[in-house]
């Protein structure tokens, strides 16, 4: 049974942390990726964070009002676990292992949530919007705080993801979102 435990919140801070990072080596912008990762020394973490928070939804299982699971869809979801242990193991060598973390993250999000028409960028973009709101709604800002305002994301690349997946459901669209609104 997979496990279904909701992913402590990550902190504004962290969560631009981690995609500045990916966006940096997404774009071989190598001075910004070095910058980013000097000043956060636990980036791998980080990056498995957030990529947790993006490969569970799109992997999960869907739930039983979608019917019987076939075997490619417990597949995909053995290969999503597969696929966050190893970058769990993968951080522990240590901070040099963040570009190689974040060129998967990177591509799973190119493979997975881009559209045809979608840059990765794009895609990475909006995984920002949701990620730094999620953390900004679990880690409201002190009263008296200037607000922060963000841009409404759809969970567009999900739904895709999902489907390209064979899972089609409106049980894996509510499943995405309720794992990501944990961010």
């Amino acid at each position: 049974m997979p496990d279904t435990t909701p992913l402590a919140p990550m902190t504004p801070h962290t969560a631009i942390s981690a995609i500045n990072y990916l966006r940096a080596v997404q774009t071989d912008d190598a001075d910004a990726a070095r910058e980013f990762a000097g000043a956060e020394p636990r980036m791998p973490e980080l990056l498995v964070d957030v990529a947790e928070r993006i490969v569970v939804p799109v992997t999960a299982l869907p739930g039983p009002e979608a019917g019987e699971p076939c075997e490619d869809t417990f597949a995909l979801e053995a290969l999503g676990r597969v696929f966050v242990t190893s970058l769990w193991i993968w951080a522990q060598a240590g901070p040099d292992t963040a570009e190689g973390i974040a060129r998967a993250v990177i591509d799973f999000a190119a493979q997975f949530l881009t559209e045809d028409h979608e840059d990765v960028a794009d895609t990475l973009r909006q995984l920002e919007a949701v990620g730094v709101g999620q953390a900004l709604a679990a880690h409201p800002a002190p009263t008296g705080a200037h607000p922060v305002r963000l841009t409404a994301v759809s969970f567009r690349q999900l739904e895709v993801a999902g489907q390209r997946a064979g899972v089609t459901n409106s049980r894996f669209t509510q499943a995405g979102r309720g794992r990501l609104s944990e961010v």
